[in-house]
Parts: structure tokens; C-alpha cells; sequence
């Protein structure tokens, strides 16, 4: 039997991957009490294997009962049954933002700010965060993004795929992806931004690609990268590592990185992982 407990902090997507759980065949209940949770596994496992996949969510609504779930994780486990914990998370920022647009009311709300609710929920679940299995943070994703990275460890949870490989094209003048493993400078490359007809298009488009790889210096760069990312995949599915996030940069991150970051999508192939790709900057200034 396996199971799978999905926490974190509210707004983050415990319901967008507990939806994913159950497309997988898992039987999923909501904000289960831990100190139930030996008795739920029990009662499924009398049903044959039947219920032989189970995803749990457990959250801050069960205020003062989360201090049992540790010990109900470690009952669980003496029993012979495999259980991960799934802490998603977010910037304080971006739940706020999440909490506005949906205009749904915190689960902790007494009246006050959003921003106590989550500085309350957060100290409630610092223990619960320590120690999981997975920590997924959610704060740079849109709603597509956040389910295709959840659908990346769900697949990663269940055993389906070995690792979670991330591939991002960002703008330098933006900022670095703080979350990134490994990042990739292409600003050396000509620039289709002083190309009048190629200003406006993206490095997903074309023609923007094309140019870029027309130069031999991509060209030659494309492959070394390539092998080189090839070589350290399976080192990094050894670690093991759950998320490998690699990002490539240009100025603006529109062009040059963007068509590198597709590059790499299209070409790096591996049965132990699965890819996604994010393109972080590319509506920035489409002017």
C-alpha cells in the first residue's frame, strides 16, 4: 500500500494535486484528523486491494490535531505501508495575490489580515515542512504551469518517473530564477532583438529560432550543452534528487534564451525523468 500526504500552506495547490492524485487512480480524502489516519489505512486495507493508492490532505484547519501527525506518519510506516509527505508551498506575496484574485477567505481568517492568517499558518506548519519528502514551491507558476509541475511530482511520488526536470528561460536585467540548480548564460549569441522583424517575435517563434541557430557559435554551444546536461541527469537521478531546475539567460529573456530553452526541451530525453518547460520572462515589454 502506498500513501501519499499532500500539506503545505493554503493557496499553494493541495487541491489542484490532490485532483491529480486521484486522475492516477489514488483514493482521495480531504483534510483528514492524523490522528485517524492509522485507522483510515487500516479499514482500506481490508478492502482487498482495492484501495491499495491513498492520498490524504491534511491542512491548518486541523489547527492543534497536526501535532499527532508525525507520529501517525511513523505508526503508518511500522505498519509496512509507504508513505511520502507533498509540502507545497508559496511566497507570502504570491498566496496574498492568490487569496485576492479567487476572493476566497483564509481558513485560519479571524477578521484580520490575510497576512496573519498565513504568518499563523506557517508557524503551525514549520515542523510538518521540515520534515517532509517534497517540498514544492509554487510561487513562480500559472494555473497551467502549477498543474503541469504538480502533475511532474505526482508522477515523481508515485514512482512513475525518478525526477522532475525543469527547463526556464529568464531575462538577466529580471533577475536570476533563485530556485534554479544550474543556469546558463547565451548572452554571447547575436541579439534578434536589433533585427527589426524579428524584434517583436519570441524565441518560440520561427524565425527568432532559426536565427538564432544559424550562427556556429549556437550551433557548437547547443551541442556541448546538450551532452553535458545528458551527462549529469543521471547523476543527479542517483543523488537522488527530485526536481532538477536549469535555467537558461539572455537580457531580456525573449529570444536567445528562449529559443535555447526549447532546444533543450525538444532534445533532452531520459525514461527517468519528466520535463516541463517555463518561459519566465517572455511577456515582459513586448514592445
Amino acid at each position: 500500500m502506498r500513501l501519499i500526504i499532500i500539506t503545505g500552506m493554503s493557496g499553494a495547490g493541495k487541491t489542484t494535486v490532490s485532483k491529480i492524485f486521484e486522475d492516477a487512480g489514488y483514493y482521495c480524502l480531504d483534510n483528514l484528523p492524523p490522528s485517524l489516519l492509522n485507522n483510515f489505512v487500516q479499514i482500506c486495507s481490508e478492502s482487498n486491494g482495492s484501495f491499495n493508492k491513498l492520498a490524504v490532505t491534511i491542512d491548518a484547519r486541523g489547527g492543534k490535531l497536526l501535532d499527532d501527525l508525525s507520529d501517525a506518519v511513523e505508526t503508518v510506516r511500522k505498519a509496512g505501508v509507504e508513505v511520502k509527505v507533498l509540502f507545497l508551498d508559496s511566497k507570502d506575496e504570491t498566496l496574498i495575490q492568490r487569496f485576492s484574485e479567487t476572493r476566497r477567505r483564509h481558513p485560519l481568517n479571524q477578521g484580520g489580515r490575510v497576512a496573519d492568517d498565513i504568518a499563523r499558518e506557517r508557524k503551525l506548519l514549520e515542523d510538518i515542512r521540515r520534515n517532509a519528502d517534497f517540498i514544492v514551491d509554487t510561487s513562480t507558476f500559472t494555473s497551467q504551469q502549477l498543474k503541469d509541475k504538480l502533475r511532474d511530482f505526482a508522477l515523481h511520488a508515485t514512482g512513475e518517473k525518478s525526477m522532475s526536470v525543469v527547463f526556464v528561460s529568464f531575462g538577466f536585467k529580471y533577475g536570476i530564477p533563485i530556485d534554479c540548480d544550474l543556469v546558463f548564460d547565451v548572452r554571447f549569441l547575436p541579439n534578434p532583438f536589433y533585427v527589426p522583424e524579428l524584434k517583436k517575435l519570441t524565441g518560440v517563434d520561427k524565425p527568432v529560432f532559426d536565427y538564432v541557430f544559424s550562427f556556429k557559435e549556437a550551433q557548437d554551444f547547443s551541442k556541448r550543452l546538450k551532452d553535458f546536461v545528458d551527462y549529469l541527469i543521471p547523476l543527479y537521478v542517483n543523488e537522488p534528487k527530485v526536481r532538477l531546475q536549469i535555467g537558461i539567460g539572455c537580457t531580456g529573456g525573449r529570444h536567445r534564451s528562449v529559443a535555447f530553452t526549447e532546444f533543450l526541451f525538444r532534445n533532452i530525453e531520459n525514461s527517468q525523468i519528466v520535463t516541463s518547460i517555463i518561459h519566465r520572462d517572455v511577456e515582459i515589454d513586448r514592445r
